[in-house]
């Protein structure tokens, strides 16, 4: 066989054209499918609908006779030492080059939601911790990281991040996501694209589309959404991810919208993917979505249907493993029903992604660069702990500390109770190695070194007589802990109360995928636990470890202090210690609304008039601490704000403000760029973000925060369907959070309504001036 698509020198297009001509159906087919080995039939599943659709493999030599495209999770499915994973994977290329008559190694994927899913690995902390930061630039130094880390083994692509705007608290997967605001969502989530794209991982952005606005924040359930909000609220952080971060891989999503399932849906994953965005990348099946067309949504008779459905719309790539775009689907082919056209264009993205991979040149080499070069493989090296705790310190969100109790002078006596203080998975994300996979075996050791929040503590005050109370578990109804708990909290000087959750899969935790809850009350018995240690009258420091905002009424305004920590990761404990004791100055801001009570509401800040406060409802749906709400321990001053009075509809315009730490102590201000758009052709949202920057100032330093706002980013879908520009009045609010505005100005839209396309100005840019930000 002449292999001139084997030579690198060679145009892509050519290599890749020239390799489908020689490449039987079969041969085709097994580049569009996964394997995932030594995945169990009888643990508890990682994956929705595992056990379901888990079948015993052939002969892996019969199973890969004809090639394959994907290799699932090699580190990811069981506690495996990195080197031996490494080596066991640079194996398994070494084979299916050999031993196929085409020699085309498969790509090698993992999971990297809180850094690499693998044992042993850094676990940083979860996305919604990432969004309390506001930090695009230590994300991206994150993803560049986990990148180099998943390339140096072998991995080729990631499948993150998650860009599902949280639109329900109660969906167990809230942590995944990056907030409610899809400015937010998409900043960050093409800082995350980025990072790993330049360390040469393919990144996969999910859950492509509509996914986290499930009704009742039910995993799997169906989206009642119309196409307005859909355009407006879902896509963007895809749209922006796409184009800022150069995404090569993008996962459908699992749910239903208005009754059709993304993964059979042409308009969305082709017309509006590659036809109008310009796409050029791999769409990849989330696990068993294929399937799920025909299991779950009942729009397939048949794993050939569901086929036939998925790769006519637009999914490439089918995984985990192969079920359906197998023999299922060549059957139609060979038969005439699915056109062998359509396999032809998903098997070409995929050649064309390997290509680009230097997988089909003749001289690849399946050892990775960590083997090459004979050196320890180290998953959990010093710089991705520092990255880990730097992200982690950033993202802790003092909440209230009305009392002025914090930061602690080194208590006397301190009493650390409930069920997350001595509980290191209450630090961890669903998609940590620990959390994902590591439970399900004991016998294992964690893998990293993680300590707990009362080892931290102890840290943290040396000279600090410390004693612990679990007082509860995180789940169940057991209050025999509850009186010795408070008993331990009315003897001691200061009382930090550890409250929250513990993250699982499908019903084995309070948050993360398919752990989705009824209202956003505490789990368990711990708002009993929270009562009754109030009751004591010691001051409470209130720690909250989770995956979701929780409710806490009036027990709120009782505690002395309150701190929100969204899963902050194996660093996680030593970060909120350090906030406790003012080491860590906070400047974390919520990326999520902390609601009143438990009933809700489950919506978000990005309401029209119509969803807030009003006489026509006797529910009160405002929020306890609004969206971008953090406090820290010195105080920042807005001084003179400024912006043009006009933006032309096809214009920018600049936004500026100085601000200045006024505080004793150098800290970090979250500046907040709002928009309202008084009068409109269809409903807006009171206070929607446009820009953002996360500022570091010393003592009495100042700096002017200048935004470039485009009148594209004040675009809406209007009535007719189309994105559209209006005229008219636009208000502008600089601020610390969405309700606390320090400057605001109004500014009149000019010109005649505009209707900008796909090439649209998607970012809101922010320049520090250097001349007043010295020091």
């Amino acid at each position: 066989m002449d292999r001139v698509w084997g030579i690198p020198g060679r145009p892509v297009q050519e290599r890749v054209a020239t390799l489908l001509t020689e490449m039987t159906l079969a041969e085709k087919l097994a580049q569009l499918v996964g394997v995932w080995v030594g995945v169990s039939e009888v643990a508890a599943e990682v994956a929705p609908a595992q056990h379901e659709f888990a079948e015993s493999l052939p002969p892996w030599d019969e199973l890969t006779k004809s090639g394959l495209g994907q290799l699932t999770r090699v580190f990811g499915t069981a506690p495996v030492d990195p080197a031996h994973a490494a080596r066991a994977l640079a194996q398994t290329q070494r084979r299916l080059v050999e031993n196929t008559r085409l020699g085309i190694p498969a790509m090698a994927h993992e999971e990297c939601l809180s850094g690499f899913t693998a044992w042993r690995a850094t676990v940083f902390p979860a996305p919604l911790a990432w969004a309390a930061a506001f930090d695009p630039g230590t994300v991206r130094w994150m993803a560049e990281a986990v990148g180099r880390s998943l390339a140096e083994v072998g991995v080729h692509q990631g499948l993150a991040p998650v860009l599902d705007v949280l639109r329900d608290p109660r969906w167990g997967r809230s942590e995944e996501t990056l907030g409610e605001d899809p400015y937010l969502v998409g900043v960050l989530g093409a800082a995350y694209t980025g990072g790993l794209e330049s360390a040469g991982i393919v990144a996969t952005l999910k859950h492509f589309a509509g996914y986290s606005a499930s009704r009742a924040g039910r995993n799997h359930a169906p989206v009642g959404m119309g196409p307005r909000e859909f355009a407006d609220v879902v896509l963007p952080p895809f749209e922006l991810a796409l184009r800022e971060g150069g995404a090569r891989s993008v996962m459908h999503s699992y749910a239903e919208v208005d009754g059709v399932p993304p993964a059979a849906d042409p308009a969305l994953l082709t017309g509006l993917l590659r036809e109008t965005w310009g796409f050029q990348g791999v769409v990849v099946a989330d696990y068993f979505g294929v399937s799920f067309l025909e299991t779950a949504h009942g729009v397939a008779g048949s794993p050939g249907e569901a086929a036939a459905l998925a790769l006519a719309a637009g999914v490439d790539v089918e995984l985990p493993s192969v079920r359906c775009y197998g023999e299922p689907l060549a059957e139609l082919v060979r038969a005439g029903v699915v056109p062998e056209e359509l396999v032809d264009r998903a098997v070409t993205r995929v050649l064309r992604q390997k290509c680009e991979l230097g997988l089909l040149d003749e001289d690849w080499d399946p050892e990775p660069p960590a083997l090459r070069q004979d050196r320890p493989v180290d998953l959990d090296p010093p710089e991705l702990r520092t990255l880990a705790r730097t992200l982690a310190e950033r993202s802790i969100v003092l909440l209230a500390n009305d009392s002025g109790l914090l930061p602690l002078r080194e208590p006397g006596h301190l009493a650390v109770v409930g069920p997350c203080a001595e509980e290191v998975l209450s630090l961890l994300g669903c998609y940590s190695f620990p959390s994902h996979v590591g439970t399900q075996h004991p016998e294992v050791p964690l893998g990293i070194e993680a300590p707990t929040l009362l080892d931290a503590l102890r840290a943290e005050f040396p000279d600090t007589e410390i004693r612990c109370a679990p007082g509860c578990a995180v789940t169940g109804e057991d209050r025999s802990g509850i009186p010795a708990a408070a008993a331990l909290a009315d003897a001691a000087e200061v009382c930090v109360l550890a409250l929250g959750d513990r993250s699982g899969l499908f019903g084995r935790g309070t948050s993360g995928e398919g752990c989705d809850a009824a209202d956003l009350a505490l789990p368990g018995v711990q708002a009993e636990l929270l009562a009754a240690v109030l009751d004591t009258g010691t001051p409470v420091v209130l720690v909250l470890l989770a995956g979701r905002p929780y409710a806490l009424g009036g027990d709120a305004e009782r505690a002395a202090a309150v701190v929100q920590a969204f899963f902050p990761g194996q660093e996680g404990a030593g970060a909120v210690a350090g906030v406790l004791s003012g080491r860590v100055n906070p400047s974390g801001k919520l990326p999520a609304q902390v609601p009143h009570g438990p009933g809700g509401q489950p919506a978000t800040y990005l309401h029209p008039p119509l969803g807030g406060p009003g006489s026509v409802s006797s529910v009160d749906p405002a929020p306890r601490f609004p969206f971008g709400h953090g406090l820290s321990y010195t105080s920042f001053e807005y001084l003179d704000g400024h912006a043009q009075p006009e933006l032309p509809s096809d214009g920018e315009i600049e936004v500026s403000c100085l601000v200045r730490n006024t505080g004793d102590r150098p800290g970090a201000e979250v500046v907040q760029l709002y928009l309202h758009d008084p009068v409109a052709s269809v409903t807006r949202p009171v206070r929607q973000l446009a820009g953002f920057a996360r500022v570091h100032l010393d003592p009495g330093e100042s700096v002017r925060v200048r935004f470039r706002l485009h009148a594209d980013r004040t675009s809406f879908t209007g009535r007719d369907g189309r994105r559209v520009v209006e005229p008219g009045e636009l208000r502008l609010l600089l601020g610390s959070s969405s309700t606390d505005i320090r400057w605001q100005a109004t500014v009149e839209v000019t010109g005649a309504a505009r209707h900008p396309g796909p090439d649209r100005v998607l970012m809101t840019p922010v320049v520090l001036d250097p001349a007043e930000a010295a020091g």
